[in-house]
Parts: C-alpha cells; structure tokens; sequence
C-alpha cells in the first residue's frame, strides 16, 4: 500500500558536485541508502535515471502538502458523518485540548520571568493536523485534535529529536484525549526508521509512503540487519503503510 502521491514525489535528482543522478530520497554519502532507494524506485516503476522536471525541489514541504491535499480529501469521503479540518502548520492551540495554551502565551508575552521559565516550545505547529467536530451545530466550538502528523522526508538524529521533543510537549500539555501522533517519511534505511519507530512511544506509529516497495528493496539487496530491522519495527506494528493512515482516522 503505496501512497497515492508516492510516485509523483520519488525520483531522481542530480547532485550539483559531481552531477550524478541519485534517489531523492536517498543519502548520497551513504552506498547503501543509495542502493535501497534506487530498488524502490523500481519497486515503484519509476523511469529510470531520469530527473523529471516536474519533480519538486524542496521534497520536505512537497510531502507535507501532498499528504495535508490527500487527507483534506479523502477523509469527507471515508467518512462523512464527522466534519474534518485537515490544516497545514496550524498552532495545536487551535484545538480544545490545547486551547488553554493561547492563555499561557498571554502570559508569557507579558511576563519576561515566565519567558525565561517556560520558553515557547509549547506552540507547536504540526506539518498536517487534523481536526474533527461530530455536529455541524459545533461550529462555535473549537475542533478537537485528533491527529498529528509530522511529515519528514527522510529520517537524520536530529529530525528523530525534534519529532519526539514536538510530541512530548503534545502529551504533556494536553487537556483531553490524546491525538493520533504520527509520522509520514520517505526514508529508505529500515536502521533508520527503526530510530524514530523504537523507544517509549512518543510517536503512535510511522507510515511510509512506499511501503510495499520498500519492502521489496529490503528482501532483494537488503543485508541481514537491514532485513531483521524492517521485519522488526514491522512485526511490532510500528511502521504501517501509508494506505493505512486514512483508515485508522476515519474509524478511530
């Protein structure tokens, strides 16, 4: 279960140093994240070699639009008797569980002792929320959050941090139920996926956008940690495919 955007993102680039074409998802110091990404694109029946000029430029906001266009869309359809507010890089103050926090804010810009104190790391505002209220006669009611999705072209530790700081402050200055806290990447390497998708929780799960065709890659020129981390993070529910990801909101 690919994304249905998957093929139009996933390409070819060329790198300005030495003009060599590589996945744009891939790592281009890293041989294997190369070869990994380049058996997806196959996987894929992407053209090979070739950079297509329609492909965007900058992939990160690329698949935080694709990914906010395709829930906007498909979400009224799976499921008509909620109204959806699927939204990109808006604040989770915007939300009942964290309205609270539009007065903390207040606060804080008046006070310059509580700015010291509490920084401003509670604002966070998510790559795609998606917001549902239950009767057209809410509307005057701010949405409930129910979920959170962090879109992140490829997976580096410092990505991996910020993710899990994001979501820790998500989970701790809630008042009600938690939102479906996710993560959408492109990221080729199951070692790196398997940074974000271990650990205590931080994150619900992680879907990838070409999950079928990973799978692929990994079982014909992944090595036996690279197929023992995919089979992992898999087997434990942690890394879903992408055509899960509308399902799970329209029945949670």
């Amino acid at each position: 279960m690919n994304a249905p955007f998957a093929a139009s993102l996933l390409g070819w680039k060329k790198l300005e140093k030495t003009g060599k074409l590589v996945p744009n998802n891939a790592d281009s110091d890293s041989d294997t994240s190369k070869l990994l990404a380049k058996h997806t694109l196959e996987a894929l029946g992407v053209e090979p070699d070739v950079v297509l000029p329609s492909a965007p430029d900058s992939l990160g906001p690329a698949l935080e639009h694709a990914v906010c266009d395709h829930l906007k869309t498909a979400l009224p359809a799976e499921a008509p008797e909620r109204i959806w507010h699927v939204d990109h890089k808006k604040t989770v103050a915007d939300f009942a569980q964290y309205e609270h926090l539009d007065r903390v804010a207040k606060a804080v810009r008046e006070n310059p002792t509580l700015r010291v104190d509490l920084g401003r790391d509670y604002l966070i505002k998510p790559d795609v929320t998606v917001g549902i209220t239950h009767l057209a006669a809410e509307t005057g009611i701010r949405p409930h959050l129910h979920a959170a999705v962090s879109c992140k072209w490829t997976i580096r530790s410092d990505r991996v941090q910020n993710v899990r700081h994001e979501f820790l402050q998500m989970i701790r200055h809630r008042r009600g139920r938690l939102p479906h806290l996710t993560v959408v990447t492109a990221e080729p390497m199951p070692s790196r996926l398997a940074s974000i998708a271990r650990g205590t929780g931080e994150a619900d799960a992680i879907y990838h956008v070409a999950f079928d065709a990973l799978r692929i890659a990994v079982a014909q020129v992944g090595n036996t940690k690279q197929r023992d981390d995919l089979s992992e993070i898999i087997e434990q529910g942690r890394l879903l495919p992408y055509g899960m990801l509308l399902p799970t909101l329209s029945g949670w």
